[in-house]
């Protein structure tokens, strides 16, 4: 492989093994399916109980409106709890509900289990290789995140 094609093969796997791991979860999970992005801010919330709206759609470089809606469609699906700021009445606080603290405990222990497996599955020497490249993966993750984020 040339070395301009890593990136773009980087990429790609990426994306592809994320949308085959949310794929096989989906089916197993409680109603409503939830989209990307509700899961997204799910988990953020839940990481960062108390964020305001417009800190959430900042870190998910969503409009703010475009938060809103999930904020909306999250509290009708009872995962998020959604609290008036005293301080100024037209910003919200956001609180993980315990029904979405457990979809995404359960979440995340069965994509745990399927990726343990499925890693399990490979040959010795490819998983040497994926283990050998989580430091290269997490340094490209935290240089994304500083070049949106700032240092």
């Amino acid at each position: 492989m040339a070395t301009g094609d890593l990136p773009d093969e980087l990429a790609d796997v990426l994306a592809g093994i994320q949308r085959l791991i949310r794929r096989r979860l989906r089916p197993g999970l409680p109603a409503p399916p939830l989209r990307g992005a509700q899961v997204e801010l799910l988990r953020l919330v839940a990481a960062r109980p108390g964020i305001r709206v417009s800190a959430a759609a900042r870190e998910l470089y969503l409009a703010d409106n475009s938060v809103s809606t999930l904020v909306n469609q999250l509290s009708r699906a009872g995962y998020l709890h959604r609290e008036t700021d005293p301080a100024d009445r037209r910003s919200a606080h956001l609180f993980p509900t315990p029904a979405a603290r457990q979809r995404l405990h359960d979440w995340e222990t069965r994509r745990s289990a399927l990726v343990r497996e499925r890693v399990a599955r490979l040959p010795e020497a490819d998983r040497s290789a994926l283990e050998a490249a989580l430091p290269a993966l997490r340094r490209l993750a935290h240089s994304l995140h500083e070049e949106t984020e700032g240092p």
